[in-house]
């Protein structure tokens, strides 16, 4: 159903790519958009047992992508540095397939909600529970139940990683 990464030394592991995911703070979702056209956009995320969550406004071009096709991917660039003089990049990026849904049930929702304002704001417990009562009603979650993730990084991290062995 997906594709095999043809260069196989390349590929990063499941715990790797789980780790770029828990880590990072922005990736970009990409949906099918209107018209047949890909729509991307970049939002803030929370990764934890095996599923990605974001907030968005109640309606829009996200949610109207999802309601017509659930099938998503989300990327997160975890490395992308420029080595001129080697005319290459030095890259690592995680790539996640699934399908969204946004979440109708209050207990669900409340949930998703607390762990990404825990990510985001980690010391202000008293202030995170306020605003999310305050935004509680406003506020969409959406969940990407991840079927596929995959990785991949530089020959030369590969290769340096192996020297370091």
């Amino acid at each position: 159903m997906f594709r095999e990464m043809r260069r196989k030394k390349q590929v990063l592991s499941r715990t790797e790519a789980e780790e770029i995911l828990k880590k990072h703070t922005s990736g970009v979702l990409a949906v099918a958009g209107d018209d047949g056209y890909p729509y991307t956009v970049p939002l803030n995320y929370v990764y934890c047992d095996s599923v990605i969550y974001f907030h968005c406004a109640r309606t829009g071009h996200k949610l109207d992508a999802i309601a017509q096709n659930d099938k998503v991917s989300f990327c997160v660039v975890d490395k992308d540095t420029i080595v001129a003089e080697e005319y290459t990049t030095y890259f690592r990026s995680v790539i996640a397939f699934g399908r969204a849904r946004v979440l109708e049930k209050e207990d669900e929702k409340r949930a998703a909600l607390e762990r990404l304002a825990e990510k985001y704001s980690p010391d202000q417990p008293e202030g995170r529970q306020k605003e999310i009562e305050q935004q509680f009603k406003n506020v969409c979650m959406v969940e990407i139940a991840i079927e596929h993730l995959s990785g991949k990084e530089a020959i030369e991290l590969v290769r340096a990683k192996e020297n370091r062995k």
